[in-house]
């Protein structure tokens, strides 16, 4: 009786794990599904990608498509990319420093005016972006800034809700680190620089990874604030594949592809402290 129990429990413990890893290899194809068709699609002829007759791959891998794509006058990509990459670390740095001391400083440093000043930061995140779009253009246009890094950049190092995780995450961190610390003979900079950012990798790691990707997707801000191609993003070039004159499919799609690339590698590297850095973050407080 004991045996047949026990045979009952594994073959449901391997039926649970077939439909288990069924599922996920489901969920898994629909999800690359995308990414193939970008792929694909980028080492294609135009002809190739609108034809009614569809094929999984094309008969002849056109991989001339990228050298296309980089010598394309209308549209220097290799421009785009570097300047996505400039913007996207540089807004990653200055976010990351500017909300972790506002965050340590709410979490950690008496005040009569935390309490205030953390209530202005959570009215902040309920302020749609179209409504503080216009204002923002007007002092960056007042600063002369149109047309330049700078403008795309500096509007976009303030993140308050990045000031708002850093400041849950730190009420969390332990005082007798800190403690010891200033036991040593450590100021609140001594602290923060050589105790508190040390021990909290995952959650910058987690903060920063999601600051570079929405700097690296943004459009609209590039798209009016660097109207010359020396300034373009990498999005904004991509835009001028497919315009109300022009169509080229095969640039785009193989545009997308390299556009992607950093993204998955950054994901693929830093996917272990990203996971870490979420499970620390908590909301309590």
């Amino acid at each position: 009786m004991a045996s047949m129990q026990i045979s009952v429990r594994r073959r449901r413990r391997q039926f649970t794990t077939i439909v288990r890893y069924t599922l996920l290899i489901l969920l898994s194809i629909i999800f690359l599904f995308p990414f193939y068709l970008i792929v694909r699609n980028g080492l294609s002829t135009d002809t190739e990608i609108t034809s009614f007759t569809w094929k999984w791959w094309p008969s002849t891998l056109h991989f001339e498509n990228i050298q296309e794509l980089f010598n394309d006058p209308s549209a220097p990509f290799a421009t785009g990319l570097l300047n996505s990459a400039l913007i996207a670390v540089i807004q990653v740095i200055g976010q990351l420093a500017i909300a972790a001391m506002t965050g340590y400083g709410l979490a950690r440093i008496p005040s009569r005016w935390s309490n205030i000043v953390f209530v202005a930061i959570i009215f902040t995140l309920l302020i749609p972006g179209a409504v503080t779009f216009v204002p923002t253009y007007l002092i960056t246009s007042y600063l002369g800034w149109v047309n330049t890094l700078q403008g795309i950049i500096v509007p976009g190092l303030f993140n308050t809700f990045a000031a708002f995780i850093f400041r849950q995450f730190f009420l969390n961190f332990p005082r007798e680190l800190e403690d010891a610390g200033r036991i040593d003979g450590l100021g609140d900079w001594g602290v923060f620089l050589r105790l508190v950012v040390p021990n909290s990798v995952p959650i910058f790691v987690a903060l920063g990874s999601i600051a570079f990707i929405g700097s690296w997707n943004s459009f609209v801000w590039p798209l009016v604030i660097g109207q010359d191609s020396s300034t373009w993003t990498v999005q904004i070039v991509l835009s001028t594949f497919m315009t109300a004159q022009t169509i080229n499919l095969h640039e785009l799609f193989i545009g997308s592809a390299l556009a992607i690339l950093p993204l998955v590698v950054l994901f693929l590297i830093l996917q272990r402290y990203i996971v870490e850095g979420v499970q620390q973050t908590g909301l309590k407080g």
